[in-house]
């Protein structure tokens, strides 16, 4: 018996926000976030057993992130404790009222994730029956984009379904660097989930999702769900092209992390044997109710609201 079924790898951030432009005396707020806690949180409430393979601070904020990974129902065995500080970001208001980013990931805790990290944690990729990586882990440093790729090689000779997010930040690497990243892992991945227009465009060359998926199978992928923002997922694979519609839900609040909880949620339940176009549908569902709450994390929705949500159509 696995283990895990789901297990994910890359960085947990700590959350500081503010309403307005960040000034002396500003309120802050504290949580935690990135795309693997959205992804964890999406993959455990979709029914699959999941862990976080990454490392965290050993300091009082490191204590709240690993408490925070818990009560959202992901196991905590994988995270390693490590001197030094955990990578940060401030969302705040500009003067327009629209939101920003301020980062700190430069020798963050996970940012040094290497190979013998992956080493160590060999049985549990070798028991998982999935993995999920993203290009925002594979871009955090050297080490990590090697440790991403050796684990997905350990997890995929095993026969575990590696699922991948391009998830391009141009703040963080190169197109060069992250179509590299991409080129090197797609032989390994039974899926991987690019953005359209936004990944299509600047990894793949195009603004066409279904050339978009195309050209994911031409580097070795077996399988592609191109996500085109609140419109429609195009899904392409061994049976062929299909195009899923993403439901219209009300209430919408913040997109954030609504392309991670497709992606945890799918390989949840590629996990746990569903095919193909099922665990789209179900990662599309779910990620049209996250949209309903603030945060990556804010709305993570049960299995039985992820059904009702999810297109109808034929497995």
């Amino acid at each position: 018996m696995s283990d895990y079924d789901v297990v994910l790898i890359g960085e947990i951030l700590v959350e500081f926000y503010c309403e307005g432009p960040p000034a002396d005396g500003a309120r802050i707020g504290l949580g935690f976030s990135g795309d693997v806690l959205n992804a964890a949180a999406a993959a455990s409430a979709a029914g699959a057993r999941t862990a976080i393979l990454t490392a965290v601070a050993d300091d009082q904020l490191g204590d709240a992130l690993v408490d925070r990974v818990r009560a959202l129902g992901v196991e905590t065995a994988l995270i390693r404790r490590v001197p030094g500080g955990n990578g940060a970001y401030l969302l705040h208001g500009d003067l327009s009222g629209e939101r920003e980013f301020t980062y700190w990931r430069t020798g963050s805790a996970a940012s040094r994730l290497g190979v013998a990290d992956i080493e160590r944690e060999r049985a549990a990729l070798t028991g998982t029956r999935a993995l999920v990586a993203s290009g925002v882990g594979s871009a955090l440093s050297d080490s990590c984009r090697d440790a991403i790729l050796a684990a997905a090689r350990i997890a995929a000779d095993a026969g575990a379904a590696v699922v991948y997010d391009p998830n391009f930040r141009a703040r963080l690497t190169t197109a060069e660097r992250a179509r590299a990243a991409l080129a090197d892992l797609a032989p390994h991945c039974a899926l991987i989930t690019p953005s359209c227009p936004a990944d299509a465009r600047a990894l793949l060359g195009t603004d066409d999702p279904v050339a978009a998926a195309g050209a994911v199978l031409a580097l070795g992928a077996r399988a592609a769900a191109v996500t085109c923002g609140a419109e429609r997922v195009v899904v392409t694979g061994p049976d062929g092209p299909l195009t899923l519609p993403v439901p219209t839900v009300s209430g919408a609040v913040d997109a954030t992390g609504a392309g991670d909880v497709l992606t945890g949620t799918t390989a949840a339940r590629l996990a746990l044997g569903d095919p193909l176009p099922t665990a789209v549908r179900l990662g599309i569902g779910a990620a049209s109710l996250s949209v309903t709450g603030r945060g990556g994390t804010g709305r993570i929705p049960t299995l039985a609201e992820t059904r009702a949500a999810a297109p109808a159509g034929r497995p």
